[in-house]
């Protein structure tokens, strides 16, 4: 029976092309020196992942840098050869979209697929739309979100009325301020992402079964591995010790759990059963896809 795997990859890169004040990556500028540690381990990565199909293991993998990894040409081409192999079911990255998109016409559409975030005061609604299009229109699977500032509200709404209706758009609650919202707050929320109050709690998590560290795991860019990118304690070297030495039961050793990419694999929580295959994209199954009451139904 093959193994099915999740990798989450986050490299050297500590720099993105926005600044928006919420976010410690906009505060820094990634020397050569930086970039170029940063594209020789991702190319042993693929060099790695590529060795995998030999063994029968099959992996999804998912690139979630400090920073915004696509305006580097090693990550799109990675990406494109990553979509086309056999062995690997899928391959998703965070990005916030704003390169051109050209390259995309590569991927192999049934594997790649994206989770995109919109930076209101970054681009402009219409040039991020448009951008959005082009994957709509290519059959790339990908999902829409934005964190959950108070003074983005409106314009959140605005992209939720005109992204096309089987778009899903996501919120991240921002929890930097305890009690951050009013329950009107939340309600507004909760009218654009159904799943909203998911993600604005914290989760009783220690001590509790979690798919990380046994079937999903955390990679940095020199191959140390982690259960999960919040837990610091390192589990071992991919390319030393390969995933069947590394993969065991381990329960959770945070107290809570509160970011998306950690609680859905906790399986008590059954995201799965609201996901299904897009659970790294973060796109609702077909089930349980949301359809938002004052989307246009023209779409883009």
């Amino acid at each position: 029976m093959r193994v099915s795997t999740t990798l989450y990859y986050r490299g050297a890169l500590s720099s993105c092309n926005y600044d928006c004040p919420y976010c410690p990556f906009s505060k820094t500028t990634d020397s050569r020196e930086t970039l170029a540690k940063d594209k020789a381990q991702l190319e042993r990565f693929v060099s790695w992942v590529r060795e995998q199909g030999a063994d029968g293991r099959r992996l999804s993998l998912f690139f979630n840098p400090y920073g915004e990894a696509l305006v580097h040409r090693w990550y799109r081409e990675a990406l494109t050869e990553l979509s086309h192999l056999e062995h690997v079911d899928k391959v998703a990255i965070q990005t916030n979209l704003s390169v051109k998109l050209d390259w995309t016409n590569g991927l192999n559409k049934e594997k790649a697929a994206f989770w995109v975030t919109y930076h209101p005061g970054q681009t402009s609604e219409a040039s991020f739309l448009a951008q959005c299009a082009q994957l709509y229109d290519k059959g790339i699977s990908f999902s829409v979100g934005s964190v959950g500032i108070k003074s983005y509200l409106e314009p959140i709404r605005s992209l939720r009325r005109t992204l096309p209706q089987d778009v899903y758009l996501w919120v991240n609650a921002y929890k930097d301020q305890p009690a951050y919202y009013s329950p009107e707050e939340k309600a507004a929320f909760r009218e654009i992402d159904p799943y909203f109050e998911w993600n604005a709690r914290d989760y009783d998590s220690m001590g509790k079964p979690c798919a990380t560290g046994s079937r999903v795991f955390f990679v940095t860019g020199s191959g140390l591995v982690k259960r999960c990118y919040k837990d610091r304690r390192v589990i071992g070297n991919l390319y030393r010790d390969g995933l069947e030495r590394l993969s065991a039961e381990r329960p959770c050793r945070m107290k809570t759990c509160g970011c998306y990419i950690g609680y859905v694999h906790m399986p008590e929580l059954s995201m799965e059963s609201i996901y299904g295959k897009g659970i790294l994209e973060r796109v609702p199954g077909a089930d349980a896809r949301y359809v938002a009451k004052e989307a246009s139904p023209c779409g883009f």
